[in-house]
């Protein structure tokens, strides 16, 4: 399933980064685009749910809108 989320918080190259790391690491592909402030995810849903995402980057420090 491919879905692009909205983040608020993202400013700088790290941001990307540490959001896409935390991401890769449970099975998720992301792409974050820090201009637009939107994470694409492509993502098996049976085996991780759009919450748990959603959970995922918000640990991170960021705000998914």
């Amino acid at each position: 399933m491919i879905e692009t989320l909205k983040v608020k918080g993202m400013t700088c190259g790290h941001c990307v980064s540490s959001i896409e790391g935390a991401l890769k690491q449970n099975g998720v592909t992301a792409k974050a685009d820090l201009a637009s402030g939107s994470v694409k995810v492509d993502y098996d849903a049976t085996k991780i749910s759009r919450e748990k995402i959603r959970t995922i980057i918000e640990d991170q420090g960021y705000d998914v809108v």
